[in-house]
Protein backbone atom coordinates (compact mmCIF):
# COMPACT_ATOMS: atom_id res chain seq x y z
CA UNK A 1 0.00 0.00 0.00
CA UNK A 2 1.40 3.39 -0.99
CA UNK A 3 1.49 6.08 1.69
CA UNK A 4 0.08 9.44 0.65
CA UNK A 5 2.65 12.17 1.04
CA UNK A 6 2.00 15.68 2.37
CA UNK A 7 1.23 18.63 0.11
CA UNK A 8 1.53 21.74 2.27
CA UNK A 9 -0.14 24.99 1.24
CA UNK A 10 0.41 28.38 2.91
CA UNK A 11 -2.28 31.02 2.59
CA UNK A 12 -2.45 34.67 3.51
CA UNK A 13 -6.05 35.83 3.57
CA UNK A 14 -7.56 33.99 0.58
CA UNK A 15 -4.36 33.82 -1.47
CA UNK A 16 -1.95 30.91 -1.81
CA UNK A 17 1.49 32.33 -1.00
CA UNK A 18 3.51 29.14 -0.90
CA UNK A 19 3.47 25.39 -1.20
CA UNK A 20 5.71 22.40 -0.58
CA UNK A 21 5.27 19.07 -2.32
CA UNK A 22 6.69 15.75 -1.17
CA UNK A 23 6.41 12.43 -2.95
CA UNK A 24 7.34 8.77 -2.63
CA UNK A 25 10.18 7.63 -4.83
CA UNK A 26 7.80 5.15 -6.49
CA UNK A 27 5.44 7.96 -7.47
CA UNK A 28 8.22 9.81 -9.28
CA UNK A 29 10.01 6.76 -10.68
CA UNK A 30 9.20 7.71 -14.29
CA UNK A 31 10.46 11.31 -14.10
CA UNK A 32 13.90 11.47 -15.74
CA UNK A 33 15.36 14.28 -13.62
CA UNK A 34 14.30 12.51 -10.40
CA UNK A 35 15.93 9.30 -11.64
CA UNK A 36 19.11 11.26 -12.40
CA UNK A 37 19.07 12.71 -8.87
CA UNK A 38 18.60 9.31 -7.22
CA UNK A 39 21.27 7.74 -9.43
CA UNK A 40 23.68 10.48 -8.35
CA UNK A 41 22.93 9.73 -4.68
CA UNK A 42 22.51 5.94 -4.42
CA UNK A 43 23.16 5.95 -0.65
CA UNK A 44 19.72 7.43 0.13
CA UNK A 45 17.65 5.59 2.72
CA UNK A 46 15.31 2.86 1.53
CA UNK A 47 12.28 4.86 2.70
CA UNK A 48 13.61 8.24 1.50
CA UNK A 49 11.15 10.58 -0.17
CA UNK A 50 11.51 13.36 -2.71
CA UNK A 51 11.28 16.85 -1.23
CA UNK A 52 9.99 19.60 -3.46
CA UNK A 53 9.36 21.60 -5.26
CA UNK A 54 8.82 24.36 -2.75
CA UNK A 55 7.50 27.62 -4.17
CA UNK A 56 7.12 30.88 -2.28
CA UNK A 57 5.41 33.98 -3.68
CA UNK A 58 8.00 36.66 -4.51
CA UNK A 59 6.43 39.08 -1.98
CA UNK A 60 6.72 36.46 0.78
CA UNK A 61 10.35 35.45 0.26
CA UNK A 62 12.83 36.09 3.04
CA UNK A 63 10.14 36.00 5.75
CA UNK A 64 10.69 32.41 6.92
CA UNK A 65 7.75 30.82 5.13
CA UNK A 66 9.84 28.09 3.45
CA UNK A 67 11.29 27.26 6.87
CA UNK A 68 7.80 26.95 8.37
CA UNK A 69 6.64 24.64 5.58
CA UNK A 70 9.80 22.56 5.97
CA UNK A 71 9.34 22.28 9.76
CA UNK A 72 5.77 21.08 9.27
CA UNK A 73 6.90 18.49 6.71
CA UNK A 74 9.54 17.20 9.13
CA UNK A 75 6.91 17.00 11.87
CA UNK A 76 4.68 14.92 9.58
CA UNK A 77 7.51 12.61 8.45
CA UNK A 78 9.77 12.22 11.50
CA UNK A 79 13.00 10.31 11.09
CA UNK A 80 12.71 9.91 7.31
CA UNK A 81 15.26 11.13 4.81
CA UNK A 82 14.26 13.76 2.28
CA UNK A 83 16.23 14.13 -0.95
CA UNK A 84 16.09 17.10 -3.31
CA UNK A 85 17.92 18.77 -6.14
CA UNK A 86 18.60 22.43 -6.86
CA UNK A 87 20.15 24.02 -9.91
CA UNK A 88 23.75 24.86 -9.07
CA UNK A 89 23.22 28.47 -10.24
CA UNK A 90 20.29 29.02 -7.82
CA UNK A 91 22.44 30.37 -5.00
CA UNK A 92 19.51 31.83 -3.03
CA UNK A 93 17.75 28.46 -2.87
CA UNK A 94 20.94 26.61 -1.97
CA UNK A 95 21.68 29.11 0.81
CA UNK A 96 18.10 28.88 2.12
CA UNK A 97 18.11 25.09 2.20
CA UNK A 98 21.52 24.97 3.90
CA UNK A 99 20.14 27.32 6.56
CA UNK A 100 17.34 24.78 7.12
CA UNK A 101 19.98 22.12 7.87
CA UNK A 102 20.16 20.35 4.53
CA UNK A 103 23.53 19.21 3.27
CA UNK A 104 24.97 18.68 -0.18
CA UNK A 105 25.50 14.97 -0.83
CA UNK A 106 26.09 14.74 -4.58
CA UNK A 107 25.70 16.49 -7.92
CA UNK A 108 24.58 15.68 -11.46
CA UNK A 109 24.04 17.23 -14.85
CA UNK A 110 20.68 17.04 -16.60
CA UNK A 111 19.89 18.64 -19.93
CA UNK A 112 23.22 20.45 -19.82
CA UNK A 113 22.39 22.09 -16.47
CA UNK A 114 24.35 21.35 -13.30
CA UNK A 115 22.41 20.46 -10.14
CA UNK A 116 23.33 19.63 -6.58
CA UNK A 117 21.64 16.92 -4.53
CA UNK A 118 20.80 17.76 -0.93
CA UNK A 119 19.58 15.55 1.88
CA UNK A 120 18.28 15.78 5.44
CA UNK A 121 16.68 13.54 8.00
CA UNK A 122 13.35 14.72 9.43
Amino acid sequence: MMMHMPLLVARRENNVVGFLISSNRDTTADIPIILAMLDAYPRHARDAYVYGPVCIDAKERGKGLAQLLFEELRRLLPGREGVLFIRRDNEASIRSHRTMGMREVSHFSFGGIEHIVMSYVG
